[in-house]
């Protein structure tokens, strides 16, 4: 993914300008409350119109059918927003499917094995036939990540993806992570510094409408303490801020 002279604005207020960088694997993004990290994740995927170039293995984003681009890019965001509250669990993992399905046609089974061998892999299979409303927070969570596997895009986007996590299934989400950092570019946003830090991949810090890029070295305290305008200590390998 190659991003060159990225603006994006809200209506005719401009929230991020004059953004580039390079993806060549991996990469987080990082940066205080409304900073326009989430605002950069939409526009990477096509969901907010843009100025500027967002190429992906060559083509323009802006330039592909919706079908298209959600084979090579797909977003998790941090909360499941809307949903029709009879949709089931193996439904909503389903529709990931729904780039790969010909038209006019059911979901083959190669879908329907697809949407099992995830529900399975996040421990989720007990969960296939309940209805999205019954669903705690943490778990439509693992949900929306399972959806988003199923899609197969080589570009995975993931908003906050343990913000509603507990720290067993957060451990559970950071397993399966690394396995698809084998196979797929990913783009992880978070505001847990110690798990941004586990990964250590270049970093995109937003901050005043900017993006600035730190290749390495990024999760040093005097750089942290410097970008958030707070102290943070180091302690056994352990990130965190230093409270008073």
């Amino acid at each position: 993914m190659k991003v060159s002279n990225l603006k994006v604005s809200y209506d005719e207020t401009t929230v991020l300008e004059n953004i580039n960088f390079n993806v060549e694997k991996h990469l987080c993004i990082l940066g205080s409350n409304g900073s326009g990290k989430s605002t950069l994740a939409k526009a990477l995927c096509g969901l907010l119109p843009y100025q500027g170039s967002i190429q992906i293995q060559g083509y323009e984003l802006s330039s592909l059918p919706p079908l298209q681009r959600a084979k090579k890019i797909a977003y998790i965001p941090s909360k499941m927003e809307s949903f029709e509250q009879f949709t089931t669990v193996e439904e909503f993992v389903l529709l990931g499917r729904y780039p790969h399905k010909a038209s006019f046609k059911n979901y083959s089974l190669e879908d329907k094995n697809i949407v099992k061998e995830v529900l399975t892999e996040l421990s989720l299979s007990e969960l296939s036939p309940l209805r999205l409303h019954a669903l705690s927070s943490g778990q439509q969570q693992l949900v929306l990540i399972a959806q988003a596997l199923a899609q197969k895009s080589s570009i995975l986007i993931f908003d906050e993806p343990t913000s509603n996590l507990d720290p067993k299934n957060t451990a559970l989400f950071v397993k399966e992570l690394q396995k698809l950092r084998t196979t797929f570019t990913t783009i992880l946003i978070t505001h847990d510094i110690q798990l941004a830090a586990f990964f250590d991949d270049p970093v995109i810090f937003i901050q005043d409408k900017k993006a600035e890029l730190f290749e390495t070295d990024f999760f040093q305290t005097e750089h942290l303490s410097k970008a958030y305008g707070i102290n943070f200590k180091n302690e056994n390998g352990l990130l965190g801020v230093a409270y008073e």
